[in-house]
């Protein structure tokens, strides 16, 4: 108990006008997950954006779960491990359960998130699942050429310069792509595995990067139900107080500065629309 609990507990009538409810903190996993977040949005999910968020959630006295709204079409699979081992760190260090619930999307670093989670949850028009590792990039061999521009590159090792946009693709460059990509995809599926265990009904067509619909995801074993987090949280918990646990705001944005740089403000634009067409979002 408390030293307010205490000194309100010994105050005749203030107690009862007093009593806390217990807690469920909601945390909001929106964006793509990527390393290179903006100083002045907060759409982007990474260790570092989150991680003031995951802690203020699991930081109340009272708590009795902590869930996760999860809408992210992936990205990065290093800050999707991250992130998702910070949670279940910090889940199992409180000794509360935590639940997942899919929005639109729940795919790829996506799903790697929300099996972060004990149960996961989505409706029945979310997309879940994408378990696969995927990579892209643009050839711009061509277009030097049309304008007459050399380009000169210098390294020291003979590999340093793989996949170089600016050069030819090698085909040993690919091999050694796809072996990386199998690397991931075998991690991904291992975490897929170890979280959902016997729960998951499907075979390999599973890890294929496929994606379903909520009903068709529960029959897979994906996720556990359909529903949403209003549904589900007033069911399960229906005393409880529920709270938003916001990531801190970054500096610029509080100041109300202008934003980055025109190039690169496109360039982020562009890769985040290209993230959720992938999904028809």
């Amino acid at each position: 108990m408390s030293v307010t609990d205490k000194l309100t507990s010994r105050i005749p009538g203030l107690a009862e006008r007093g009593e806390r409810k217990d807690v469920v903190s909601v945390v909001k996993l929106h964006g793509v997950i990527t390393p290179q977040a903006s100083p002045l949005t907060r759409g982007a999910i990474n260790l570092s954006a989150v991680e003031s968020a995951l802690t203020r959630a699991f930081d109340h006295e009272r708590l009795k779960a902590v869930a996760l709204l999860i809408n992210s079409p992936g990205g990065a699979p290093t800050q999707s491990g991250l992130v998702a081992e910070r949670i279940r760190q910090l889940a199992d260090k409180k000794g509360v359960p935590v639940l997942a619930f899919a929005e639109d999307v729940a795919a790829s670093g996506g799903y790697w998130l929300a099996c972060a989670a004990d149960e996961i949850f989505a409706h029945r028009t979310s997309l879940v699942g994408s378990i696969g590792v995927i990579s892209g990039g643009f050839g711009f061999t061509g277009l030097l050429e049309r304008f007459g521009v050399e380009r000169r590159l210098h390294t020291a090792g003979e590999n340093k310069s793989r996949l170089d946009p600016f050069s030819p693709e090698k085909p040993e460059d690919v091999e050694w792509l796809k072996k990386l990509h199998s690397q991931l995809h075998e991690l991904f599926v291992t975490w897929v595995k170890e979280r959902r265990g016997e729960r998951l009904k499907g075979g390999e067509e599973l890890f294929t990067g496929d994606v379903w619909l909520g009903a068709n995801a529960v029959e897979l074993g994906l996720i556990d139900g359909v529903g949403n987090l209003r549904e589900v949280l007033a069911e399960r918990y229906p005393d409880a107080e529920i709270a938003i646990a916001e990531p801190k705001k970054p500096l610029l944005a509080k100041l109300g500065l202008g934003a980055p740089a025109a190039a690169s403000a496109v360039l982020d634009a562009v890769s985040t629309k290209a993230a959720w067409a992938r999904f028809g979002l």
